[in-house]
């Protein structure tokens, strides 16, 4: 398969080194200073495009790649406002994007867990939720797009939590709402923690991340599984194909 780089960072050397280990070309790298290869004929080669930049520069790479007719597979986060427009064009046919968060296939599985402890947790009023997620100290955006995520799938399964907001850590939250705190150190590739607090104790799912290959590798995953189909996708429309 051939593969289009968009951001050439410490993340999209890593997803170059795993396309090559799985036998696909990477035809075109595209980061802050050649933007003009947009309309090169290597970028238009390319089967799937995998796009890890910076917010600011997310929607304007995906349209690019829209105009060139080369599918996305994004994992940039912090321009999710955008998201319902550009959704809306897949839907039209006027591009292909899939579109995770987090590529991690074990945070994946965590979320689903996190979905199916929340349900279970709708019955017991007397738990509280927080979320707080870790991350290195060159993450730009906060909360976290996996934390987003997160919090947005457990307000869904809980009828008491109505919104989430950002707090400071160890900080609860007004009642009905979901706190999200965030911490920044080292070079943590990123941990998650959502805790559910009663007076009587506490329970605690985390995922822990060892290094950015684990989201490396799933992105080159969905890349895969992106080529030859056409519309909006979301790692709840491959995972079931890997469970």
């Amino acid at each position: 398969m051939k593969i289009a780089l968009i951001g050439y960072g410490r993340m999209g050397r890593m997803i170059e080194d795993v396309a090559k280990d799985r036998g696909h070309e990477i035809v075109c790298r595209i980061d802050l200073d050649n933007r003009e290869d947009f309309d090169s004929a290597h970028f238009r080669s390319a089967d799937v495009a995998i796009e890890f930049s910076i917010p600011t520069c997310a929607v304007d790479n995906i349209l690019h790649s829209f105009a060139a007719g080369v599918p996305v597979v994004s994992g940039t986060t912090g321009w999710l406002d955008s998201l319902p427009e550009i959704k809306a064009m897949c839907e039209k046919g006027e591009g292909t994007l899939f579109y995770a968060s987090n590529y991690s296939i074990g945070v994946n599985i965590f979320m689903s867990i996190n979905r199916k402890l929340a349900a279970i947790m709708n019955r017991f009023p007397s738990y509280t939720p927080s979320l707080l997620e870790v991350h290195h100290v060159h993450k730009l955006d906060h909360p976290s797009g996996t934390a987003i995520t997160l919090a947005e799938d457990l307000i869904g399964e809980v009828s008491r939590i109505r919104e989430w907001e950002e707090t400071e850590k160890d900080t609860p939250a007004e009642e009905g709402v979901l706190g999200i705190a965030h911490e920044r150190r080292g070079e943590v590739p990123g941990i998650h923690t959502i805790t559910w607090e009663s007076e009587a104790d506490s329970i605690s799912i985390t995922h822990s991340a060892k290094s950015r290959r684990g989201f490396a590798l799933g992105a080159v995953m969905a890349a895969e599984w992106l080529k030859g189909r056409s519309g909006f996708f979301t790692m709840k429309d491959m995972l079931p194909e890997l469970y």
